[in-house]
């Protein structure tokens, strides 16, 4: 049903069974696939593409320009998948040339009254962002993820999949698969209450938690060949999250040394 107050622009695609509420806008280059719902006063610009069966709530903004300062008006897009639920006054952003150009939201997320998702973010699937929670461009959050409410994520940060970010935190660096952030940024374990909830066995949770505890000095071919073995057995399938695993280990690994070294280097001078 398209309510006789709304106002779409020509060009726009409409899929089967879209319901648009009443005093919605919807401007040039947008596509919405079927059985999406707009509730009333919805915005939606271009070039936006929304997938099929999501609900979008009231004064929500979806393909807005960016407020990147560097932004010139080019051509840019927003990509939304399936079955998402985008909830009241929720802001959307589309991307710019200086990253993909691209801001891309997978399926079956909850975006919760309030969010903001920032130019050039990528989301996966499955995803929490509740209330407030709050990108900076190029974040890229992964599957399964919890963001708890007025959570704030800097600019280019990757928050790995199955992470959970207690409510009110900041996140000023990535953060690993599995890991749960306490509320002042800082890792508190790994969240082994959603791995449960999701189906994962406690003989891989254990394992897990065993691959964390491995320190920095061991191989860290080791470690990727126990994560592939027993916490992703299909080849493939972890093969991006391993490998960012590994990096924030040897990322951490030669901040330890760089200290160190300016440690080592103070005791001298001194």
């Amino acid at each position: 049903m398209i309510h006789s107050t709304a106002i779409i622009h020509p060009t726009v695609k409409l899929g089967k069974n879209v319901s648009v509420g009443a005093f919605c806008l919807i401007d040039a280059d947008v596509s919405i696939g079927d059985n999406t719902v707009l509730e009333s006063h919805v915005v939606v610009k271009g070039k936006t593409s929304i997938g099929k069966g999501n609900h979008i709530y009231q004064f929500a903004s979806v393909g807005e320009d960016c407020q990147d300062k560097k932004y010139a008006g080019e051509p840019t897009e927003l990509i939304v998948g399936d079955n998402n639920i985008i909830r009241e006054s929720v802001t959307i952003h589309r991307g710019t040339v200086q990253d993909q150009g691209v801001t891309r939201i997978g399926s079956n997320n909850l975006l919760m009254c309030f969010v903001h998702v920032a130019h050039d973010c990528v989301i996966g699937d499955n995803s929490i962002l509740a209330t407030g929670a709050t990108l900076a461009g190029h974040v890229h959050i992964g599957n399964w993820v919890i963001m708890g409410g007025l959570t704030a994520a800097h600019q280019f940060c990757h928050i790995a999949d199955h992470s959970f970010i207690g409510g009110g935190a900041i996140i000023l660096a990535d953060v690993p698969p599995f890991i749960m952030v306490g509320n002042n940024g800082e890792p508190r374990g790994i969240n082994s209450e959603g791995l449960k909830r999701r189906g994962f066995s406690s003989e891989t949770i254990m394992q897990i938690k065993r691959a964390y505890k491995i320190s920095p000095e061991l191989d860290f071919r080791a470690v990727k060949t126990n994560f592939r073995s027993y916490v992703y057995p299909k080849a493939g399938e972890a093969e991006r999250r391993i490998n960012l695993l590994i990096e924030l280990w040897q990322d951490a690994s030669a901040g330890s040394e760089v200290k160190s070294d300016s440690k080592n280097k103070r005791d001298q001078e001194s």
